[in-house]
């Protein structure tokens, strides 16, 4: 028999969070999220419950937890859209339908209670979380980014009532085997047509004093139509602040401007941590933190963050210049490969962009998505 208990106490919050860590232990594709970071959801001043109402449940079975979900109400996004959705995240179970049904059916019951209609996922509180569940590339290497999980997950799922509402696909991105020059010079040729130029930098602070306002709400407008975003809360730019400070290098960020110095386009990738975090089960200790730090400075593998364009710039081309960046950052010693994270399947502009390069489509990702019965 299953049990499904609301996560409250400490030791209900030690299970949620170890689960998965003790479900993937020794797999060597699985990444752990930041353990910090995921125990700050338990505190009342979580940076994302201005917008958000949020319940987490476990499953035992003989004492033993046997499986975890989190439901989210994002608010700010259901009134963007006019939806009234739940979101599923941080689901993890052992391949047991029991055990899925009893899950959901805890987290349908609390949406029907907040008076929602529609549940869907996996989707965390903002885009900045990780989403999406893995279909395709199980024997791939995670990134920091992004959720591992077994491949029976989606059986579990769908055999609760849901179905595909969006697919992202993800690809490995190498140096083209023959390169003529072209790309950079059709990059040098749009910055000298539009009188862009790259935006300076003394440090990350400087870059942060420079360019901090105008990139959040570049984002904010570029990304406002796309599946799940929201809008940036002044909590959610001090924390995405905090992590830029500690693993971005500014050689791996890329600002274009405008004649009247106005942002047109930022880049930005990361050095990937997925090795680092592995060992420590993302906490960072002492050792961990060597690790990261080392990464961050002759990384293998680099992934790629996001690329954010004023939507008056969106059709002139100035995406060139950021794959000619990637082009550039991929040459750099030690480098030898990119990891796209998500791009929608429908996305053809980004999807375009990455056959200048030599792509390799290795992971597919998934939200799902179910209409409640009264």
């Amino acid at each position: 028999m299953v049990e499904i208990i609301e996560v409250k106490t400490k030791r209900q919050q030690k299970d949620f969070l170890d689960f998965p860590l003790k479900l993937y232990k020794g797999n060597d594709c699985f990444v752990p999220p930041l353990y910090g970071d995921e125990k700050k959801m338990f505190r009342s001043d979580y940076v994302y419950y201005d917008t958000c109402e949020a319940a987490c449940w476990n499953a035992y079975r003989d004492g033993k937890i046997v499986g975890r979900i989190q439901g989210i109400l994002q608010k700010a996004h259901n009134e963007k859209t006019g939806e009234k959705r739940i979101r599923f995240t941080r689901f993890d179970a052992i391949d047991d339908q029991e055990v899925a049904d009893a899950l959901f059916h805890a987290l349908e019951n609390w949406a029907r209670a907040k008076g929602m209609d529609t549940v869907c996922g996996p989707l965390g509180f903002s885009d900045l979380e990780r989403e999406g569940l893995l279909i395709e590339g199980f024997d791939q290497l995670s990134t920091f980014e992004e959720q591992y999980n077994a491949d029976y997950y989606q059986r579990l799922i769908e055999h609760c009532g849901y179905g595909k509402e969006v697919d992202w696909e993800e690809r490995k991105i190498y140096l083209p085997d023959q390169d003529d020059g072209t790309l950079e010079k059709m990059s040098k040729f749009i910055m000298d047509r539009y009188h862009l130029h790259f935006g300076p930098a003394k440090n990350k602070k400087d870059f942060i004093r420079r360019y901090g306002d105008a990139f959040f709400d570049l984002i904010d407008r570029g990304y406002k139509d796309i599946y799940g975003t929201v809008p940036f809360t002044k909590g959610m730019q001090d924390m995405l602040i905090q992590n830029f400070m500690l693993i971005i290098d500014l050689k791996y960020v890329g600002v274009v401007l405008d004649e009247q110095d106005k942002l047109v386009m930022l880049g930005l990738c990361f050095p990937s941590l997925s090795r680092a975090l592995q060992k420590s089960n993302g906490k960072l200790t002492p050792a961990a933190l060597v690790r990261v730090l080392r990464d961050v400075k002759k990384p293998k593998i680099l992934d790629l963050g996001l690329v954010a364009v004023d939507p008056e710039w969106a059709n002139r081309g100035v995406a060139t210049i950021a794959s000619a960046h990637i082009l550039k950052l991929l040459r750099s010693d030690g480098v030898e490969y990119a990891e796209t994270n998500l791009n929608l399947e429908d996305n053809r502009a980004i999807i375009n962009q990455w056959k200048r390069f030599k792509a390799v489509q290795h992971k597919k990702r998934r939200s799902f998505v179910k209409k409640l019965e009264n």
